[in-house]
């Protein structure tokens, strides 16, 4: 990366994915195939959604360009490329642009960890709509492909935090030609070869979504469609949105998932099923393709998103735990995919040739680390199944858990020659680390930094019976880490997350978290603060105030007040030396 070499170097102008019409000249292109929007500075890295699709489509033969956090207020900071032949796609980036513009207060925040030097402001609230305007008056008459996580999590009607208020599919408000949810590769590549074949017709796309018209609307069978609750009638009545959440969740399976209508007056959103889960061949490919693992030349700052995972190397994904809070299993889906461990050793061979790098690889993870090599959706009883969750309220026995591939994992990438340190930062699932032994000793004895992230949430039963997550795990877990560090000799710390303010919880909750920390005499190095997240349960139950379950009511904490009280019980030893660092929030 030129900027941390003592001297400049010229730039590669045909390494990256071009962002200039330098490196379009350089490359001998006249014309862009696909141009990528995206609302986070370019990072070639396959942590980042618009350079992993980007390079699929580049290895399929496509000429792709990207446009990275380009000035909404002037349309001519898209058109620096010129219009592309199939089309453009648009993506808020890695995170919703709401949740990386403003904090659980609904304060604007003071960093955006995916631009520049962590500069705030480079992207526009729901700048997925924004930009998908901007390509429609820049580029007249070409498709808009929508991607990416707001899309993901705003595919059907939903309930907005910081505006406070339901919105409809993002698909009305941006009228984009096709959205893809999910990772994607599967759908963008099929997109892209049907355009390019001269076919406009984008239905029947697994992990797509379309906004119909009214006349083809008028002309569908939607006779195996779950159709659900309209705009119009959410609108009328919030409650709705808890029916809707369940079902949506329900059917994100691909293998027993239907197809699912929403009107929006008299037009329909229609919902393809989910796409299929990665096989492990198809998981290592997208690893083997020529990202630069660098910040685009142009910049001459750093990316903070991208300093905290350069050498980091990401080795499954997907999330069985279905969390209420959580939009990973909206996102990824829960269906696991993980990479070959030649694959990873590979990777980090090549990581330890970067001028750049350590000897230490800072994270082996995923949404869930220990979740690598784990199987679902592998037995027929699988296939028949809607469960949001493969983990809760118990492990399911089809759960398949892999501890000799996860041993193997561990020990075999601490052999790369160039590596001295491989750690796991990535969150670990406790109820499934206490079924893994001889793993979890592997873990702690030689894959810690000194601190371990683990998330019990929570200490009120009640509380995590709401978030999907296990009771009575985080004490066990606690005595095993502790208990395997003092085997192998070392001081090392767990850094827990709770978090405060959760559908359901009142002070009185926050009690059995706050007398847990007093009796450990620990003040936590970060405090979450619940954030509704688009589509989530979570975000059902803090709408309706009931209980996405039962739909019995629940209390919400709503004000300012309430949740600064919720908080304050996660900080309840200020003259206790801390076990770790300084108390930090989470949104």
């Amino acid at each position: 990366m030129a900027a941390h070499h003592n001297k400049p170097s010229a730039p590669n102008l045909t390494g990256f994915l071009p962002m200039t019409r330098a490196e379009m000249d350089a490359r001998g292109w006249d014309q862009l195939d696909v141009l990528i929007i995206t609302g986070d500075a370019y990072v070639d890295h396959p942590s980042f959604g618009a350079a992993m699709i980007g390079r699929v489509l580049e290895l399929e033969g496509y000429r792709v360009g990207i446009v990275a956090q380009p000035d909404w207020k002037n349309i001519e900071s898209i058109q620096v490329m010129g219009a592309p032949r199939l089309f453009c796609g648009v993506t808020a980036g890695n995170l919703d642009s709401m949740v990386s513009n403003y904090t659980a207060a609904r304060h604007k925040r003071k960093e955006d960890v995916y631009s520049e030097d962590g500069t705030p402001g480079k992207r526009p609230n729901h700048a997925a709509v924004v930009y998908s305007q901007m390509a429609q008056r820049a580029f007249p008459g070409v498709p808009i492909v929508l991607g990416g996580m707001e899309a993901s999590m705003r595919r059907v009607a939903h309930y907005d935090y910081w505006e406070d208020k339901l919105r409809p599919s993002i698909l009305a408000d941006t009228k984009a030609d096709i959205l893809v949810y999910g990772m994607g590769e599967v759908a963008a590549r099929e997109i892209a070869k049907r355009l390019r074949d001269g076919n406009k017709d984008l239905s029947g796309i697994r992990g797509t979504a379309l906004f119909l018209g009214a006349k083809a609307t008028k002309a569908a069978d939607f006779g195996d469609a779950i159709i659900l609750s309209s705009w119009d009638d959410m609108q009328k009545d919030k409650n709705l949105i808890l029916r809707l959440t369940k079902i949506v969740e329900a059917q994100q399976t691909p293998y027993c998932g239907k197809r699912l209508v929403q009107m929006h007056g008299s037009r329909a959103v229609l919902m393809e099923p989910p796409g299929f889960p990665l096989n492990t061949p198809e998981m290592d490919a997208l690893f083997e393709l020529p990202f630069m693992r660098q910040v685009h030349w142009t910049y001459k700052g750093k990316v903070p998103g991208f300093a905290t995972i350069k050498d980091s190397i990401i080795v499954s994904r997907g999330c069985a735990g279905g969390c209420t809070f959580c939009g990973l299993g909206f996102h990824q889906g829960k269906f696991l995919s993980s990479r070959s461990v030649d694959s990873v050793t590979k990777e980090i061979g090549k990581l330890t040739e970067s001028d750049t790098f350590r000897g230490t690889v800072s994270d082996l993870g995923g949404p869930t680390a220990n979740l690598y090599a784990c199987d679902n959706g592998h037995v027929d009883a699988c296939k028949k199944c809607h469960r949001p969750s493969c983990l809760w309220p118990t492990i399911c026995p089809h759960f398949g858990i892999n501890e000799d591939q996860q041993l193997d994992l561990l020990r075999s990438t601490r052999e790369v020659e160039g590596v001295k340190h491989v750690f796991v930062q990535s969150g670990i699932r406790m109820d499934v680390a206490l079924r893994t032994p001889t793993y979890l000793k592997e873990l702690v004895q030689n894959h810690v930094s000194g601190h371990m992230k683990v998330a019990p949430e929570h200490m009120d039963p009640s509380v995590l019976r709401r978030m999907r997550k296990p009771a009575g795990d985080f004490p066990a877990f606690m005595e095993k880490f502790h208990e395997e560090s003092a085997a192998a000799g070392k001081e090392q710390y767990l850094v827990p997350y709770f978090m405060s303010s959760f559908p359901g919880c009142t002070e009185k909750e926050m009690g059995a978290v706050e007398t847990f920390l007093k009796e450990e005499k620990w003040n936590l190095q970060q405090v979450q603060d619940f954030i509704p997240l688009p589509m989530t349960g979570s975000a059902a139950m803090y709408v309706t105030g009931l209980d996405l379950n039962t739909e019995q009511p629940i209390p919400v904490a709503r004000n300012a007040g309430d949740r600064e009280r919720q908080k304050r019980a996660l900080h309840p030893n200020p003259d206790q030396r801390m076990r770790g660092r300084s108390l930090d929030t989470v949104d």
